[in-house]
């Protein structure tokens, strides 16, 4: 995406976002930061149009320090093609309940998940409880995945009820990621093998939508994780620091006996598409990252594993894998007979 600002009288700005790709880009976000919107003050108090029509807007103030950083929005883009946007100043937004299409929560009554999900996909990742559960413990810092046929936010719902590995008609927990990887699951990759982290013990939530979430989860003398998702998309983003002593980073996919794996080293991403255990259709996940940090892609304790360089800079980076599933994915797998699915994308940094 490239953007272009212009002043306008009235406390308003011209902007205008153009997709370089040749394909339509849905639900697309674009982000414009508190420096470019200067001149219109208070983000709290901008307004987004396109034409005449407002737009969904959400500020982001991820430090947390009361003056949000940037702004962000939602549109849908044709192939190689610009849409422009009046950026105006007015009355403090306020939203509606059905505004929001991304939602995320620690969960303590089920022994201390964490769940998010947006109008496309619904994951969970385990906390400290879980590990010394009588009936059930389990020691994993696995992504998990929920896989959803309805864009109504469930989460709620779902654990109130607490039958989801059941389909009632809006899908079910039908993904098993145990002690594997999951979706998108990382750690560290040392003289070989994989290292990975107990559960969660700490989570915080920075950013609660309604387009975008962000949160970010404790594995204390190991790794911060961050993890961000944006409403109308099947990819999450996670950003991992690292803690733990030296090796490269690892992210991974859990292997299933069943499931047709496609390697493109090249292209920078393997993905994975599996028949759904206890459902029907399909359902896939994928890795996706710059094809020039590829040091290896091999297997270890029930995983597919993308061993990208190492690197050993501290801070939120930007190494660009990313783990995901979806029907509709952009790396070309085919469409899921039921429409469930679910997406995440990684960087990482040390």
């Amino acid at each position: 995406m490239a953007q272009t600002l212009a002043s306008a009288p009235q406390l308003s700005l011209h902007l205008t976002v153009r997709n370089e790709l040749p394909i339509a880009r849905r639900s697309e976000t674009v982000e414009v930061s508190a420096a470019q919107l200067a001149p219109l003050g208070d983000l709290t108090r901008v307004h987004v149009f396109q034409k005449e029509r407002e737009l969904l807007a959400q500020t982001l103030d991820l430090d947390a320090d009361g003056t949000p950083e940037a702004l962000v929005f939602q549109a849908d883009f044709p192939p190689r093609g610009e849409i422009a946007f009046d950026v105006r100043a007015g009355e403090k937004r306020a939203y509606r309940k059905e505004d929001f299409r991304v939602y995320g929560r620690f969960v303590r009554e089920r022994f201390d998940d964490f769940a998010w999900e947006n109008d496309r996909v619904a994951h969970r990742m385990y906390g400290a409880a879980l590990e010394t559960w009588q009936k059930e413990p389990l020691t994993s810092s696995t992504v998990d995945v929920w896989l959803k046929r309805t864009r109504r936010l469930v989460v709620n719902d779902w654990y109130m009820v607490d039958d989801y590995h059941r389909d009632h008609g809006e899908g079910a927990d039908f993904y098993s990621a145990g002690r594997s990887r999951g979706c998108g699951g990382s750690g560290l990759w040392q003289e070989g093998k994989l290292v990975v982290s107990r559960n969660f013990r700490e989570s915080r939530v920075l950013a609660a939508g309604p387009i975008r979430l962000v949160f970010e989860l404790r594995y204390p003398d190991f790794e911060t994780k961050r993890v961000t998702l944006d409403a109308g998309q099947n990819f999450n983003r996670f950003d991992s620091r690292y803690d733990a002593g030296d090796g490269a980073y690892a992210a991974g996919i859990k292997k299933n006996a069943a499931g047709n794996l496609r390697v493109e080293r090249d292209g920078g991403w393997i993905r994975t598409w599996e028949p759904v255990a206890n459902g029907t259709g399909q359902f896939g996940c994928a890795l996706v990252l710059d094809p020039a940090k590829i040091v290896d892609v091999t297997e270890a304790e029930g995983n597919h594993l993308v061993v990208p360089r190492r690197r050993r800079r501290t801070g939120w980076g930007a190494a660009g894998i990313r783990a995901a599933t979806s029907p509709a994915s952009p790396i070309g797998t085919a469409r899921s007979p039921n429409g469930r699915s679910a997406f995440a994308r990684r960087s990482a940094s040390r």
